[in-house]
């Protein structure tokens, strides 16, 4: 099994990823030898025992402190596994194995134009009327291009033009995406990702493998965040997965001396069944929907912990980050819900479900993994998250 140390200090340098076919991998640099230096107000506030006394008694509520945080539990190993590594052995359809890589390498590319490219309006919107930022062309075109240009993808669909395409005629997988959720925050410079459902060539109804089909049928999807890191999870034969892109590259170097781009940060990741953390959308609703109403009076009386940032990707991710939460979407009549089936509520549904947690499609309380895609653009209502909480959400809305 081919795996690699990662250094205990990652110093962020301002170093380009290298890119080279299949798993972007290319000669390590030479890691710094130079010393970290500290300010004198630094070297002064770490010697302070005062500074440490005053953060305990913080800690410890004299000032009225929140003790709602959540934080990681997930302990630093000795190594990591690289991608080709872990698809090997926990994916063994080789033709999964091959879309998946294509699709981190896309997630890629739009993790570096990301980093280079300002955001501003391209004067044009998308087929929902929302207007389209110059990342979002970027992203959609990047996606775009790793499909027409991939063996494995028979079609492709994107949440920007909701319109299932040929792009290889030997293709066995219809790809459906949004390439960058989030563009109403993307300005502020938070975290915003991408989602990708990936089903049979042949699942649905019709020739394009999407119509006729569910959530279920997805053969995998992958979830990527752009955030200070960027981290995708994909699902695998046996669970959910987290790989991590652009490691410090002195810290990530495989046996054979060569840079590995993507490692798998995280193994078969689970979401607990109870939560404290509420991500509420559409709270508009609550105006309409009697029962959504009493749901947030449910989250604030028992003291919930709101994490919510109005970007999708960010606000379920945080489900597999902190093992637990519910994001809730419902619709009513002035406000109806925007997310979209294919785009959205699939893929993300698909992982979660993975990992134990549960899905409800708002209306009937059944998983949205088994409501039938009649559209490409159709929309839903959603709960997603720990189970336990998406039951008290079908309880309250879905009577």
């Amino acid at each position: 099994m081919a795996s690699f140390t990662c250094s205990t200090v990652n110093v962020a340098r301002n170093v380009a990823a290298p890119v080279a076919s299949n798993s972007r991998r290319a000669a390590a640099p030479k890691a710094s030898t130079a010393p970290v230096a500290f300010s004198k107000a630094q070297s002064v506030s770490m010697g302070k025992s005062s500074s440490v006394s005053r953060d305990v008694r913080m800690r410890d509520g004299e000032y009225g402190a929140s003790g709602t945080s959540f934080y990681t539990t997930t302990e630093k190993q000795d190594s990591y596994d690289d991608l080709d590594t872990v698809l090997n052995e926990k994916c063994s359809d080789p033709m999964v194995r091959a879309v998946v890589v294509e699709m981190l390498e896309a997630c890629a590319d739009i993790t570096d134009a990301l980093r280079s490219a300002l955001v501003t309006v391209e004067g044009s919107s998308n087929t929902f009327g929302d207007a389209q930022l110059s990342v979002d062309v970027i992203a959609d075109e990047i996606m775009w291009k790793a499909c027409m240009e991939s063996k494995v993808v028979a079609w492709g669909a994107s949440e920007e033009e909701p319109e299932v395409k040929k792009c290889n005629p030997n293709g066995e997988y219809t790809v459906c995406w949004d390439p960058l959720d989030g563009s109403s925050i993307v300005d502020n410079n938070w975290a915003v990702g991408t989602m990708i459902g990936i089903w049979g060539s042949k699942s649905g109804t019709g020739e394009d493998g999407l119509i006729g089909a569910t959530g279920r049928d997805q053969v995998t999807s992958l979830i990527a965040l752009y955030g200070p890191r960027t981290t995708v999870l994909v699902g695998l034969d046996d669970g959910v997965y987290e790989f991590s892109y652009g490691c410090t590259p002195e810290g990530c170097v495989l046996p054979d001396g060569s840079f590995a781009p993507w490692i798998c940060s995280r193994s078969r990741i689970t979401i607990d069944e109870d939560c404290k953390i509420f991500s509420p959308a559409n709270m508009r609703a609550a105006q309409e929907v009697e029962g959504y109403k009493h749901l947030l009076d449910h989250y604030m009386e028992k003291r919930y912990t709101l994490r919510y940032s109005g970007g999708l990707v960010p606000d379920v991710y945080q489900q597999f980050t902190k093992n637990q939460g519910v994001f809730s979407n419902p619709t009513s009549t002035t406000s109806p819900a925007k997310l979209r089936l294919a785009f959205e509520a699939s893929p993300f549904g698909l992982l979660v479900e993975m990992a134990g947690g549960k899905t409800s499609d708002g209306v009937t309380g059944g998983s949205v993994l088994d409501v039938p895609i009649t559209a490409v653009d159709q929309r839903t209502a959603l709960c997603i998250g720990s189970a336990n909480e998406v039951d008290r959400f079908n309880e309250f809305i879905c009577p």
